[in-house]
């Protein structure tokens, strides 16, 4: 246990799990869009969906996918930011969902040329979980500086990945893979101890089988 577990996060708004951890949820979404979003849609389930109005957690998913942190002065007016920006976004309820974590949020995010679909859950403390990536499953905290891939399931592209990164003198933490069925797309997360370098990003896209790469900070 450190000092964050006793003290919680600093953070804007009443609750850890409702508010700071759901402007992480938001920020690691528009991270994993890799550009500004044009549309959002959100979908708030369990506690979020009983809850999450009367602690502003939709405020605070709306400044995570802004780029906002958690302790931004601008989250309690996060609907009027998005809008002043030109952003199209809507908070839907999904109801209960016991296979879910009580504090869980489904992201559908549109950009200027990309899209994609991010659930995760905020699991207290201002500590959150990624669960699903455009339906590949996943589980990452976003602590940790991460690469996102997803490339063609093939021998060989896990090697090559890791190489690229013991080039650049990037230890590797932990790392996952999902598939969506063999010989088809799959999703590799790495978590490093190191920042990680400018072009890592555009030096793993170089790599034959990979279809895009990611590059998350810790939000």
């Amino acid at each position: 246990m450190n000092i964050f577990d006793i003290i919680g996060p600093v953070m804007i708004g009443p609750s850890s799990s409702h508010t700071a951890g759901a402007v992480r949820l938001g920020n690691l979404a528009r991270n994993i869009l890799g550009e500004e979003p044009k549309k959002a849609r959100i979908i708030l389930y369990n506690s979020f969906a009983d809850t999450g109005k009367g602690h502003g957690t939709d405020k605070a998913l709306v400044a995570g996918i802004l780029g906002f942190l958690p302790d931004d002065e601008r989250i309690k007016v996060s609907f009027e930011e998005a809008e002043k920006l030109g952003i199209e976004f809507e908070l839907v309820s999904g109801g209960a969902r016991p296979d879910l974590h009580p504090n869980t949020a489904e992201f559908y995010l549109e950009g200027s040329s990309k899209t994609t679909n991010v659930l995760g859950s905020s699991v207290g403390g201002g500590r959150v979980v990624i669960f699903s990536i455009d339906g590949f499953k996943t589980e990452f905290s976003g602590e940790y500086y991460t690469v996102i891939t997803v490339h063609k399931d093939i021998p060989g592209m896990i090697a090559k990945v890791t190489t690229c990164l013991s080039g650049r003198k990037i230890n590797i933490a932990q790392m996952r893979v999902s598939r969506e069925s063999r010989g088809e797309k799959a999703l590799m997360i790495i978590e490093a101890d190191e920042i990680l370098p400018e072009g890592i990003k555009e030096e793993l896209e170089k790599l034959n089988g990979i279809y895009r790469a990611m590059i998350i900070s810790p939000a």
